[in-house]
């Protein structure tokens, strides 16, 4: 058993009686910054690869994964087949690729019945997306997706200030992602920029589905609402570009709740400018990722809170499940990674036990997730082409 016998759900995640043994499909700069991640948890080991389709390429990673050759392979098919025929294969992937590949090696490790987590947009086709969730389903595997902004204790607390009325009923949700970093027009040359703006790799969209998905999902987890209905429009407002820099959304959540979601890479001053904010009959709340460590919480006619991440400073057991440090020792991005890890050993340590966790127990972005973000790109270009029209998300 991986999991103890008993599992208190209202209090920390337990150890596992081993460290989780995980592949790595994708070698760039956000592989290696989930490794950490998962590495910080102390519940997995990174034990094989397949960090690029050049065989010379593949083998010379094991040095810099420190992992032995003949753990690191040139296709994720190979990798699939061998590591399940392994004693000590790996438990589960994370798919750091692009976007073209998701589909290809998601499906092959999870027909050889090894766990996925992997990044967003889960594919580039809305098809393919739904055979993925058919594939999961079939298999009974683990599917994680990387919506990591979920992770952030502040936004658990938000959700659970939501679900319990604290804001009374939501009547507006508006959220935003504002970077810089395509600013320069030369930028769009540097070659980890390149696939981003190609739609042979990147889909139909760029700005959408790198950072679009991660706000649209931000405000349907925190809100628990659904995104039902947009209408968008795309523009290019930096050097041209094959595809879209910079895209603004009016929206509507469940029950006709109005909205806003905007997303561009050139907004000179924000680097990490993901706003969420949440209003009700009752009050509001407020987050940003540049001070992730802080939630606004207001109750109409009352003093204003402000919510601070740590232990032992009143958020909920739940949260605090996600706290790794004191408060006034500022957690990030990569802790909120690790959050996101911990919560996928959870799910995947319970599966091979044969335990099903409670549904509160984790906050685990799963593959229906993943779907909503390619029905989102499919709604946004749907409305773009129809100039701005609103458009039913299906």
């Amino acid at each position: 058993m991986l999991l103890p016998e008993q599992i208190d759900f209202e209090g920390p995640f337990p150890c596992l009686s081993r460290r989780l043994r995980l592949g790595v499909v994708g070698g760039g700069r956000i592989a290696g910054m989930q490794a950490m991640a998962a590495r910080l948890t102390d519940r997995w080991e990174v034990v094989a690869g397949a960090f690029s389709s050049d065989p010379v390429r593949a083998k010379s990673a094991a040095a810099e994964w420190y992992l032995p050759q003949d753990r690191c392979y040139a296709s994720f098919a190979e990798m699939a087949t061998r590591e399940a025929a392994r004693p000590d294969g790996v438990d589960a992937v994370m798919i750091t690729t692009p976007n073209h590949l998701h589909f290809d090696s998601a499906r092959a490790f999870l027909e050889a019945g090894i766990d996925v987590l992997c990044d967003k947009p889960l594919t580039n086709d809305l098809a393919e997306a739904d055979a993925l969730v058919e594939l999961v389903q079939s298999t009974g595997c683990i599917f994680g997706v990387s919506y990591v902004m979920s992770c952030f204790p502040m936004i658990r607390q938000a959700r659970e200030i939501v679900s319990r009325g604290g804001i009374g009923k939501i009547n507006q949700i508006h959220v935003e992602f504002m970077q810089d970093w395509m600013t320069p027009d030369d930028f769009a040359d540097a070659p980890h920029v390149k696939w981003r703006l190609d739609p042979a790799k990147s889909g139909r969209t760029s700005c959408v589905g790198d950072i679009g998905t991660h706000a649209a999902h931000l405000a349907a987890f925190a809100s628990d609402l659904a995104l039902t209905d947009l209408r968008a429009e795309f523009h290019v407002c930096g050097a041209p570009k094959p595809l879209e820099d910079t895209f603004f959304a009016w929206t509507k959540h469940a029950g006709e709740i109005p909205g806003t979601l905007m997303a561009t890479r050139l907004a000179p001053g924000n680097r990490g400018g993901l706003r969420l904010r949440i209003f009700g009959s009752e009050g509001g709340l407020e987050w940003d990722l540049e001070e992730c460590d802080r939630l606004k919480f207001n109750q109409f006619g009352a003093p204003d809170q402000i919510i601070s991440r740590g232990h032992g400073h009143g958020v909920s057991p739940q949260v605090e499940r996600l706290v790794l440090s004191a408060r006034g020792f500022p957690e990030g991005v990569i802790e909120a990674w690790g959050n996101l890890y911990t919560e996928f050993a959870m799910a995947v340590a319970a599966r091979r036990d044969g335990l099903e966790l409670s549904p509160r127990y984790l906050g685990l972005p799963r593959v229906a997730a993943g779907r909503d973000g390619v029905r989102l790109i499919d709604a946004c270009v749907r409305s773009n082409e129809a100039r701005g029209a609103w458009v039913e998300i299906t």
